[in-house]
């Protein structure tokens, strides 16, 4: 009835149906004993008042053997009437019938949505739950969480070094950001945009507790400290966000270089008093590996692998190629053997020089046992890799060190072979 009134409105009526409405509305008030419009007789109810409605075919009379109809007064009358001028709106069809069923439509759609439960069924849902992060500790802390991807996964089902190094460098960024310092860099502040300068990172020292798997949530905390008298230190802290425990642990020198002239600069005072107040005072989240990183050369490498090349995705808005993928190439020289029987759970590096996009490169590594050997034999023994990453030319890009235990009894041998076609 409210989408007839509704439509009517939008929808006027022709004027000749109201003078028919009306003429039979008349008819019908003058007689209530009898009527008979073309066959049709309405009497009293004899029971309820109400009028019962009978119908009764009849055959038109024919006239010379051709049929003629008998017309009514209010036939006549409609006839006589003068027609409405002819408009665009009462030309239109009755749309009331689909007006009030695309409302009914629409009223149970609102009713479905008001009786959904949109409360998420985990818990880490509610928790950061679009990526932004938040601070802890008095604004020293940064914290964000991470969902593994299905991509972020490597072939035993836990995820790759490289992302969870890249949740490193997401945290960083995204703690300069929220706390109003990022200027026109790559998290530059602005007082560096002003002189050009960059972070650049010097070294970076890693210890892996465990690999979370796909669909795991991790946490990571990071902040800063100062280093010397021209260095800022960053460290991290990455727990389950499940179970609470640490997933690993990272801490990094980072110095400024002039985005021009690709040369270290001293800290400024209007940098440092932008970002003295953020410093936290505590040692780092990992002891010092005081060991020297050697050198290594080709005739002294176990693997050598030639002609690494950076592609154009490679490359940072500072356009030099982005820290993580050096520790992606550092592992291309790395046997095929440790990578499928050991994990890495170690690694110190030390960045000497930047890459560009027209570098070429060769990762050379020399694998020796780091004394971790057990009663089981070698197969359980941890091992210790020493690599180099340098241009072909020979100037040196990456120093490093890596250490890599057995795999644990979970993954692929726990959970057997992947369904036929997954690959």
């Amino acid at each position: 009835m409210v989408a007839s009134v509704a439509t009517s409105a939008f929808f006027p009526v022709s004027s000749s149906l109201s003078v028919a409405s009306a003429n039979g509305s008349k008819i019908i008030n003058e007689s209530s004993e009898s009527l008979s419009v073309r066959g049709i007789v309405a009497k009293p109810s004899s029971s309820s008042g109400a009028l019962k409605v009978k119908v009764q075919a009849q055959a038109l009379p024919k006239v010379n053997g051709t049929k003629v109809g008998l017309k009514t007064e209010a036939q006549t009358a409609e006839e006589g009437a003068p027609s409405a001028p002819r408009t665009f709106y009462n030309q239109l069809p009755d749309w009331s019938f689909l007006f009030a069923a695309v409302t009914t439509i629409f009223l149970a759609a609102e009713k479905q949505f008001t009786l959904i439960d949109w409360k998420p069924r985990r818990p880490d849902m509610l928790a950061d739950a679009f990526g932004l992060g938040k601070f802890m500790q008095d604004g020293l802390v940064f914290r964000q969480n991470f969902s593994i991807r299905s991509y972020e996964i490597g072939a035993d089902r836990t995820a790759s070094i490289e992302t969870l190094m890249n949740h490193l460098q997401e945290t960083a960024l995204n703690h300069v950001k929220r706390a109003g310092l990022m200027g026109d860099g790559f998290g530059s502040t602005p007082e560096m945009s002003k002189r050009n300068l960059i972070w650049v990172v010097t070294k970076m020292q890693v210890l892996v507790e465990q690999y979370p798997s796909w669909e795991d949530v991790v946490e990571v905390d990071t902040w800063v400290a100062p280093s010397g008298k021209n260095g800022m230190r960053r460290d991290w802290h990455v727990r389950d966000y499940g179970t609470g425990k640490t997933v690993m642990k990272a801490t990094s020198v980072w110095v400024m270089m002039n985005k021009q002239t690709r040369r270290l600069s001293k800290i400024p005072e209007e940098v440092r008093a932008e970002i003295g107040s953020y410093f936290v005072d505590r040692g780092p989240i990992i002891d010092e590996d005081d060991r020297k990183l050697s050198k290594l050369e080709h005739d002294t490498a176990d693997y050598v692998r030639s002609g690494l090349t950076p592609r154009w995705g490679d490359l940072d808005i500072n356009q030099h190629v982005n820290n993580v993928k050096y520790i992606g190439w550092i592992l291309e020289s790395a046997p095929t053997t440790i990578l499928e029987s050991h994990e890495l759970v170690g690694m110190a590096l030390e960045y000497r020089r930047e890459c560009g996009k027209d570098s070429v490169l060769q990762s050379l590594t020399a694998v020796s046992s780091n004394g971790g050997a057990s009663a089981d034999g070698p197969q359980e023994a941890g091992l210790e890799c020493q690599h180099l990453l340098r241009l072909e030319s020979g100037a040196e890009i990456v120093r490093g060190r890596t250490e890599w235990r057995p795999k644990r009894a979970q993954g692929l041998q726990n959970m057997g072979p992947l369904p036929a076609g997954s690959g």
